[in-house]
């Protein structure tokens, strides 16, 4: 794995867009202060730069490092998570503000798999992560799933668990404010 690790931190490192298993589904991933970048996913996906998309991260410690407040029911939630869960902060920082939504926010989940988490700790800083789709279309659970036209858009295609479908499906997207409220998105 180390190969696999060593290669797609070498495309991220050039404004490369890689496709790539997630704790989830299949996703687009980039360098997160890499403006260039965020603005080809948009483009691969064919998504309006106004739907705000989210990162992956390896620990509490490095998301505290790209929002301004962490409300302490956000913590709550992590520990009481059973399945991969996508917070919405209410303050980014430290990220391309292209990749932040409009009103500031922005989605960050902690990586629960192997290859995710090898991969955010190598680069050093959070991953973009998004479904490999065009806007509107099924989430890919399996590589396979992938259309044709993703696969030929991105730098890289991680060659990991290629062959594997998966049983997971989207994280469940949970927003919490600075007042402590919280609405379930998803």
């Amino acid at each position: 794995m180390k190969e696999i690790i060593n290669e797609t931190i070498k495309v991220l490192s050039k404004s490369g867009v890689i496709l790539y298993p997630t704790d989830t589904i299949w996703g687009l991933g980039c360098d997160p202060q890499d403006e260039m970048a965020i603005s080809t996913i948009y483009g691969i996906k064919q998504r309006s730069e106004t739907k705000s998309m989210l990162v992956l991260v390896n620990s509490v410690e490095m998301l505290e490092d790209y929002v301004e407040y962490i409300p302490d029911v956000a913590y709550q939630l992590i520990e009481a998570a059973s399945r991969p869960l996508t917070i919405i902060y209410p303050k980014a920082k430290n990220l391309a503000s292209n990749l932040i939504a409009p009103d500031g926010s922005i989605g960050i989940r902690i990586a629960q798999c192997d290859l995710c988490q090898a991969l955010v700790t190598a680069h050093g800083k959070p991953i973009v992560s998004t479904s490999a789709n065009i806007a509107g279309q099924k989430s890919p659970l399996g590589f396979f799933d992938v259309s044709n036209e993703i696969k030929m858009a991105v730098d890289y295609i991680v060659p990991y668990k290629l062959n594997e479908f998966s049983p997971a499906k989207s994280s469940d997207i949970i927003k919490v404010h600075k007042s402590g409220k919280i609405d379930v998105i998803r």
